[in-house]
């Protein structure tokens, strides 16, 4: 089960954060950033798999974004690690090559996606066409 997923710059930024479980917004903070400040100091030659505390975390770079998934110890880390490419890709074919700007002007439209392919942290869809048809139809509806 995820537990969060973050999209995070080189500068340790914070693009986009989802909990599915509860977390006080303190512990947010602090949470992001150890978690951030661990996937940042590693090189891309390390594994993208680190145990962290309860949990792992599994990340993938692309460009200057970090894609962050916190997840229990059953969770299959390849699987994860394919389901953040799999995002990346439905993101880039809605927003034509996505970039770090999509994602700060657009975020209700990324969180949107997630939302479709994630619910509280099970992944419940993979299929892009099923993934963007209903932001196709919001896009369609406030054109006219």
């Amino acid at each position: 089960m995820i537990k969060f997923f973050l999209m995070v710059n080189k500068q340790g930024q914070t693009r986009l954060s989802k909990y599915y479980e509860h977390v006080e917004i303190n512990k947010r903070t602090l949470l992001e950033t150890e978690v951030i400040k661990s996937c940042l100091s590693r090189s891309n030659e390390q594994c993208s798999f680190i145990e962290y505390k309860d949990f792992k975390l599994v990340y993938r770079q692309y460009a200057a974004l970090f894609i962050v998934a916190g997840v229990n110890d059953t969770e299959n880390e390849m699987a994860i690690y394919e389901f953040i490419h799999n995002f990346v890709e439905v993101l880039d074919e809605y927003f034509s090559r996505v970039s770090e700007l999509d994602i700060m002007f657009n975020l209700d439209k990324v969180h949107i996606i997630l939302d479709e392919m994630v619910l509280n942290g099970c992944i419940v869809e993979t299929n892009r066409a099923r993934i963007l048809a209903p932001l196709l139809i919001l896009d369609k509806m406030s054109e006219s």
